[in-house]
């Protein structure tokens, strides 16, 4: 059987850890993003990420099959905090971090469906730790959600995720994952802003992660997208003057400027 494909055409999609609208969220899908049809139940497909190659569950009504080809398409990245589509469907908001395939001009064709696009692109070429700062300030007051990755709701490693995304740098889904990748810094004053850090619990498994951005400071997804001070034992909450997480590794993934 030759391989199926599907692309998300919602704001934003939830993937199920198991086939059920009751199941966990283990992450979710943007709009423009691209998936691989695994298998199919008569109200659920197994599918998998293919820009993280995360596997789940989703409600077949929130996606459209597209040919292989297809995937090739060029794209823009929403820049926008919210940004909206309209068709003859009607208008849509999308999120920052949502790709929008064959763009030209404002405007991008879907399975022959025309959108009109109002909002900031960025072709996803500039990695530097300049416009990642500026980018990740912009989801701050974003409320967690856990598995979340849109401006509506997100977690720690989906907003990690999602803002290297943006400036062009695939990492992993999960904040273990992408603690393999990079390379380590030893000391918490050598940090460059748009470092990645990591926070372990009691068993020294990491459970958060969150980005650098210079000065003692850290940005990260902790009940809101919020901005706390970081020093060598961890995120330190200047509102309830405790510790929060407790620091376990960084990682750079750029050349320091």
């Amino acid at each position: 059987m030759s391989r199926q494909f599907a692309i998300i055409t919602l704001s934003v999609v939830p993937v199920r850890a198991e086939p059920a609208d009751s199941a966990e969220q283990v992450t979710q899908i943007l709009f423009g993003e691209s998936v691989e049809v695994l298998e199919k139940l008569p109200k659920w497909w197994k599918i998998q990420c293919l820009w993280d190659e995360y596997t789940g569950w989703i409600d077949p009504k929130q996606c459209n099959l597209i040919e292989a080809d297809e995937l090739l398409n060029a794209h823009e990245i929403n820049i926008d905090r919210v940004s909206m589509l309209s068709s003859g469907a009607g208008l849509q908001a999308i999120s920052i971090g949502s790709n929008l395939p064959a763009f030209k001009e404002n405007n991008l064709a879907i399975n022959q469906q025309q959108y009109s696009f109002t909002g900031q692109t960025n072709s996803a070429k500039y990695f530097n730790q300049f416009n990642i700062i500026s980018l990740a300030k912009l989801f701050l007051l974003t409320p967690y959600q856990w598995g979340g990755r849109s401006i509506f709701g997100i977690d720690c490693s989906g907003f990690t995720q999602v803002v290297y995304k943006i400036i062009g740098c695939a990492i992993p889904r999960d904040a273990k994952d992408q603690a393999l990748h990079g390379e380590t810094i030893n000391f918490v004053d050598e940090l460059t802003a748009g470092d990645l850090v990591f926070f372990d619990n009691e068993d020294g498994k990491i459970i958060h992660v969150g980005i650098a951005l210079g000065e003692g400071q850290i940005i990260h997804a902790s009940g809101q997208v919020r901005i706390d001070q970081l020093d060598h034992q961890g995120i330190f909450n200047l509102e309830t003057q405790a510790y929060t997480h407790k620091l376990r590794l960084m990682k750079r993934l750029f050349q320091k400027a």
